[in-house]
């Protein structure tokens, strides 16, 4: 997704006058939705020293005994801090704490590359780690559910096995299974929407990178990403209307800030760099926490089938999986109520056991 990233930030230059005023106005109004006047409620934003560096956190609730959800975004370099408004009604059943991650967007824009430190996956799970910790003393709670979509839920994963005493559940969404590069099938069926459409550039282009995930680079892994996006009708329209729609008109986010997320998100791609022969079952397959995933009923970048196929293989206190109708990858952010149901009805009275 990074050429289409790009170009957005290119067009950021050249954007009318009417069309920033007419941001200026449904950021205003997005303000007002976002406002938490409850005598309960918690609604902070800002830096944290994270892993050394000034990380970007924030922490909104209407009632601060409610139970707290610490996110673990995608990309890697896509925060869904871009999204407050359109999950704005979680926040009333849940305290919702966000980061952008180390080299990526409101962090990334503190101070550029050079103030990224170290940007590898074990230094970006250390600081989920520190920022946990940091959420959990900030609201007095003693574990949070940890909320993992995309990209994030290769290191979710690992939270939740291996620190049961700091999260009282997992939730994934847009579900990744990592499985050392053996699965070959969903670049298949890339080939083949390629081929139905006519072939041409892309499919070259997918065709060069191969089917062995193990052996990407983290540039290769993110041409594949955009590759998935613009060869899948509902994952396109997802990514224009959802993810660039909730970026443009975000009013916690700046034109410099979208030009950062922009960056960040080119930046991170290398906090990928060998992931891809990770394997998740021989990880393991169980879990001391209640287990959840809900996964887009379309979803062709994390495949729907090979989601449903790991969670059958999980052991778990209370497990749960679900199908989020009508969307594809990024499915908690088209369909943000649904996604909110499935919390309601099958996390928050696991918490309770």
């Amino acid at each position: 997704m990074t050429t289409t990233a790009l170009t957005a930030l290119t067009a950021l230059a050249a954007v009318p006058a009417s069309l920033l005023g007419h941001r200026a106005v449904r950021r205003a109004r997005g303000a007002a939705a976002l406002r938490i006047a409850s005598p309960a409620g918690i609604d902070e934003q800002g830096f944290v020293r994270i892993g050394d560096i000034d990380q970007w956190i924030s922490v909104r609730g209407e009632d601060r005994a409610n139970p707290v959800i610490v996110e673990v975004h995608g990309g890697p370099g896509a925060p869904n801090s871009i999204h407050a408004v359109r999950t704005r009604s979680w926040e009333r059943h849940f305290t919702v704490v966000r980061w952008d991650m180390r080299g990526a967007g409101k962090t990334f824009g503190r101070g550029g590359a050079p103030a990224q430190g170290e940007t590898t996956f074990e230094r970006l799970y250390e600081d989920a780690l520190e920022v946990t910790r940091y959420a959990l003393g900030r609201l007095g709670a003693d574990r949070a559910v940890l909320v993992a979509n995309s990209y994030g839920t290769v290191f979710g994963l690992r939270l939740a096995r291996n620190h049961p005493e700091l999260y009282s559940a997992y939730v994934g969404t847009d579900q990744n299974v990592q499985c050392a590069g053996r699965d070959t099938t969903a670049h298949e069926a890339l080939l083949g929407r390629l081929r139905a459409a006519g072939g041409g550039k892309r499919l070259a282009r997918a065709e060069a990178i191969g089917p062995d995930a193990h052996a990407w680079t983290g540039a290769q892994r993110a041409e594949y990403a955009k590759l998935c996006a613009q060869s899948d009708p509902l994952t396109l329209d997802t990514l224009k209307k959802v993810v660039l729609g909730s970026m443009w008109l975000s009013p916690l986010h700046s034109l410099r800030d979208l030009r950062d997320y922009f960056r960040g998100q080119r930046f991170s791609e290398r906090a990928a760099e060998g992931t891809a022969g990770f394997d998740d079952r021989a990880d393991g397959t169980r879990f001391e926490v209640p287990f959840f995933v809900f996964q887009g009923e379309f979803d062709t970048l994390t495949p729907t089938a090979a989601a449903k196929a790991f969670f059958d293989e999980v052991e778990a206190p209370v497990k749960h999986y679900a199908v989020i109708e009508g969307a594809s990858h990024f499915a908690s952010f088209r369909r943000p109520e649904r996604f909110l149901e499935l919390l309601l009805a099958h996390v928050r009275p696991a918490l309770a056991r």
